[in-house]
């Protein structure tokens, strides 16, 4: 790899400055911490899928070291920002659940009125769960649900799924350590230090940093995408950072991006297989700088029915699945064109990478 430092920007550019400054095309990081810390939060419904995301951009990192970071708390999984789950650090976790979160309650007071949920139950049911959760206990939905049913609390699936995703809304609660398989939540009090505290101008503005260092050259309607604030609040947080970062315009959209900012330049082609959760797929309103819209979108929209993408010089070129046999994972590509010689080795090297990061050999199949 070589380096070079951007002066003028072109559009074409866009796809190779997002794969460096999301650190896909050189893996920065020495830590999974270091790596979120830097995007500012990375989405994780997904769990396995967003362990590699992070093991992509640490480098000669494993599945087991992305897993004991999340169990020792260096990283913590909560819903913050939008209606689902993200890897935040422990710093971050108050003052990014301060900023965002009347925002996610207000896009799911309409479903709490169905589900017959209300201030004075969530009140109720945040008592029980502290009291269930102090003195370092670490208790699975499961068993969450036991305890609020205990008090006379109904908890259905959808019930029980608001109840615990409000409490981590009010900042009482985030991930735990796993047992096994099993995920456990734990009061937040508990997992991350008392942080100094951020007024209000002071979240908008780390927040918009940390997406457009961590994801530009973005625009606008992109960071109020990712952060679920509103456009003003979004244009706000923009106005206070912009002296920091450089812009650029075409067809009539503007981009934002770090300045003075030295780029490493892959050898090409540059291949990954990636999750459609990804930060590099999902960070985005318009993604039609990495693929053409009827692609990239189709394949969001089916969720956790198609987990992954095949990226090729920063753009969406298929997608792959990978299905564990004996003591192999067999991954099949399903590209949307023919590949070149190059891009088959490129991509052949990056299932030997997966692999390596789950600790089980990884073969290509057709």
């Amino acid at each position: 790899m070589r380096k070079s430092y951007i002066t003028n920007m072109n559009a074409s550019e866009i796809p190779r400055l997002r794969l460096q400054n999301t650190g896909l095309s050189h893996s920065p990081f020495k830590s999974p911490a270091n790596a979120v810390s830097h995007l500012g939060a990375v989405q994780a419904q997904n769990f396995a899928a967003a362990k590699w995301a992070l093991g992509l951009r640490v480098k000669n990192s494993t599945d087991e070291d992305i897993e004991k970071a999340f169990n020792e708390g260096t990283i913590l999984r909560t819903h913050v920002m939008r209606p689902t789950w993200h890897f935040v650090v422990p710093e971050d976790i108050r003052w990014m659940l301060e900023l965002t979160a009347p925002r996610v309650k207000a896009l799911l007071a309409h479903y709490n009125r169905k589900l017959d949920l209300d201030d004075a139950l969530f009140a109720r049911s945040n008592a029980e769960i502290a009291r269930a959760l102090q003195s370092h206990t670490y208790l699975t939905r499961q068993e969450l649900k036991i305890v609020l049913t205990s008090i006379g609390i109904e908890t259905d699936v959808q019930r029980l799924a608001h109840i615990i995703m409000w409490a981590e809304l009010d900042g009482l609660i985030c991930s735990g350590p796993r047992r096994g398989k099993q995920f456990t939540y734990a009061l937040l009090e508990e997992r991350a230090e008392k942080t100094k505290k951020l007024d209000r101008e002071q979240a908008l503005a780390k927040l918009a940093l940390n997406y457009f260092t961590g994801h530009g050259p973005a625009q606008l309607k992109d960071f109020s995408w990712w952060s679920g604030l509103t456009v003003k609040y979004a244009r706000d947080a923009l106005d206070l950072i912009k002296s920091e970062l450089k812009q650029a315009t075409f067809d009539g959209k503007t981009y934002w991006f770090p300045a003075h900012e030295e780029v490493t330049i892959p050898k090409s082609p540059s291949a990954f297989l990636l999750s459609i959760y990804d930060e590099y797929t999902i960070a985005y309103k318009d993604r039609s700088d990495i693929s053409k819209a009827r692609d990239i979108e189709r394949m969001i929209s089916m969720g956790n029915a198609l987990t992954a993408v095949i990226i090729l010089n920063g753009k969406v070129a298929g997608t792959w699945n990978k299905a564990l046999k004996k003591s192999t994972f067999e991954i099949r590509l399903n590209p949307f064109r023919q590949l070149k010689e190059d891009e088959q080795e490129a991509l052949g090297s990056e299932v030997i990478r997966y692999g390596k990061f789950v600790g089980i050999p990884a073969v290509l199949v057709k």
